[in-house]
């Protein structure tokens, strides 16, 4: 049977749970990671900002199991933002029971809601359980009316 969860956005107050996810999910896919305790101070500011969206899936207890974090900013291309989907969490032994699509589809609302005109999701190539997830949500990585793949590059500051 499926875990119930809440779905709800995260306010400051939730800035340590939502550090704490932050980690989890790098330590499980073997990313650096500052520790919890740090993404929980980037988060405390971050929560604050208007451009910034977390949503937070919740079970019974009132434990967090779940995660996304979105970024709007400006385009010329749209009236509204653009969503960029940085991360989107599901604790493992809960993956496979509808919690990401509840989380992913809450996210998706709110940025049509603010106006947002579209939405970019970075994917490692070789995570085929992701592209999958997101390709079964709607998201491409082919441009509409294109034949070729569209590519993510990127640069440490």
């Amino acid at each position: 049977m499926p875990t119930p969860v809440t779905v709800r956005f995260a306010t400051e107050e939730d800035a340590a749970t939502v550090g704490a996810l932050l980690h989890d999910f790098n330590t499980e896919f073997e990313s650096a990671t500052p520790g919890a305790a740090f993404f929980g101070e980037r988060f405390a500011a971050l929560l604050l900002r208007d451009d910034v969206l977390v949503v937070l899936a919740e079970d019974d207890a009132g434990a967090a199991v779940a995660f996304a974090f979105l970024t709007l900013r400006p385009t010329p291309y749209y009236r509204g933002a653009l969503a960029q989907l940085e991360e989107l969490y599901v604790r493992p032994t809960l993956r496979d029971e509808g919690i990401g699509t509840r989380v992913l589809t809450a996210a998706i609302d709110e940025v049509r809601r603010r106006g947002a005109g579209e939405m970019h999701i970075n994917v490692d190539e070789i995570d085929h359980d992701t592209r999958r997830f997101y390709e079964r949500h709607g998201f491409v990585n082919i441009e509409p009316g294109e034949d070729y793949r569209m590519l993510c590059y990127l640069r440490e500051l």
